[in-house]
């Protein structure tokens, strides 16, 4: 089970922090956002106790299993949930184990931008004909995923190689180009569910096609989120809930003008975790709109971190710089490997107290110095240890964040489920391609560039 520590999150304990009695007057926001949570579940909610989607699941993963590569085409929600569960849940170095010791399984590579050198170097080291492209777009109207699809597609058919052999699309069960596609030829398709957005889709079959066909156990990791919604769900007291206390901490804090977030996992095979709360932290909470229309410009900067690396680069800025930050760190308990520092030079006091310690141990340690120190400085951290890592726990990680963001869109007062500013990006994107039904648009573009007064070297 996660377990929480918000100590040195307190004004109790560092100078000008959030004190018991600040959260106790919110808790009437957060009862209400509770009480809501039970009677009306967002999307993502329904999704860990609903099994109906796990069989043709698990049934397209057996046959993803038979390929030595399997190539997951998407970008943002449709990749990050992806990469978290491989970075967590397989081997570091898991492209470059032979297949006896990957236990037959397929290597994992994700196309997820449109660098031509980054899209090149996976095609360089692929044979398609050995490859199955999982390509994830719900809109099916994605630049960059169609792109890349395009991409492979061509080079699929150039191979002589059958299409639909080496295709499946993730996509919307009714709507959008790749649903048409699947259906005039017959390319096998799973269905993402229409209430749950991309950020939110990891525990859908967004997330879980990879992660089966990769061998992690993906009904544990469902029931690990199903737990963490339960123990959610069933505590009323504020301070006894680990996802209201920690949206009172953040919310409180971002009124104190602390606008930055920090995740900082002790832990490499956590890092990619800390990729995905990032996306999800940003488009959920950065808005400019509340939903009574006011502009509030609402949101924290989520920044990732990486224990005990960033100690020797950010954690000065955190520890000394402006105090604007609040930081979460990610322990673990027990690691699936350890090592211990070898009994050499114990006649040298600069390296004799490591001597017989294990790399656990050390890490651990690291971690709790930093966070102390933090809090003489006046900066507060909460701390999350996982008791290990496995797909129970990093389910269980999913369904927390999840709703803990939904907890700071209601303390925010604005719509945690959109994403208005990511649009018109994607609409002047549409527009410089040429993309039919955006000519004004672009005339637009041309009228704002030749306005302009240029400044270039």
């Amino acid at each position: 089970m996660l377990k929480f520590d918000f100590t040195n999150a307190f004004g109790e304990n560092l100078s000008d922090g959030v004190r018991y009695e600040d959260i106790k007057g919110i808790t009437g926001r957060l009862h209400a956002f509770l009480e809501n949570f039970r009677q009306n579940p967002p999307g993502f909610a329904k999704v860990f106790n609903d099994q109906s989607h796990i069989d043709s699941i698990l049934e397209m993963a057996e046959k993803c299993k038979h390929f030595e590569n399997f190539v997951l085409v998407g970008i943002g929600g449709s990749a990050l949930g992806n990469q978290a569960i491989q970075g967590a849940l397989r081997h570091p170095m898991w492209n470059n184990l032979s297949r006896e010791k990957r236990n037959n399984l397929p290597r994992f590579f994700v196309m997820d931008n449109v660098d031509p050198e980054q899209i090149g170097s996976i095609l360089d080291v692929i044979d398609p004909a050995e490859s199955l492209f999982n390509v994830v777009s719900k809109s099916g109207s994605t630049a960059e995923t169609m792109s890349n699809y395009l991409i492979v597609r061509g080079l699929l058919e150039t191979r002589g190689l059958n299409p639909r052999d080496h295709l499946v699309f993730t996509t919307d069960p009714v709507e959008g180009v790749l649903r048409k596609i699947a259906i005039d030829e017959d390319i096998p398709v799973l269905d993402i569910p229409p209430n749950v957005g991309g950020r939110f889709s990891v525990l859908t079959s967004v997330g879980l096609l990879s992660a089966a066909s990769l061998g992690v156990d993906i009904k544990k990791m469902l029931d690990g989120a199903q737990e963490e919604l339960d123990r959610f769900k069933e505590e009323d007291d504020t301070f006894k809930n680990p996802v209201l206390l920690n949206a009172a901490i953040h919310y409180l804090y971002s009124q104190k003008g602390k606008s930055i977030s920090v995740m900082m996992p002790y832990s490499n095979a956590l890092y990619t975790l800390a990729d995905w709360y990032r996306q999800l932290w940003a488009e959920s909470l950065g808005k400019e709109k509340s939903l009574t229309g006011e502009t509030v410009h609402a949101g924290q900067t989520p920044i990732k971190s990486l224990g005990t690396i960033d100690q020797h680069s950010q954690v000065q800025l955190y520890m000394e710089g402006p105090n604007d930050k609040v930081i979460t760190f990610l322990k673990v308990e027990n690691f699936r490997r350890n090592l211990k520092i070898p009994v050499i030079h114990q006649d040298r006091k600069e390296l004799s107290y490591l001597c017989g310690h294990e790399l656990e141990e050390l890490i651990n340690y690291e971690q709790e110095a930093t966070s102390l120190a933090l809090l003489e400085h006046g900066r507060p951290n909460l701390t999350i240890s996982f008791e290990s890592i496995d797909e129970v726990e990093i389910g269980r990680f999913f369904g927390y964040y999840e709703i803990l963001v939904t907890a700071m869109g209601h303390l925010y007062n604005i719509n945690t489920f959109d994403q208005p500013g990511v649009e018109l990006g994607k609409k002047n994107t549409y527009a410089l391609m040429n993309r039919k039904g955006y000519e004004n648009q672009k005339a637009h573009i041309e009228d704002l560039k030749k306005n302009l007064k240029i400044f270039k070297i």
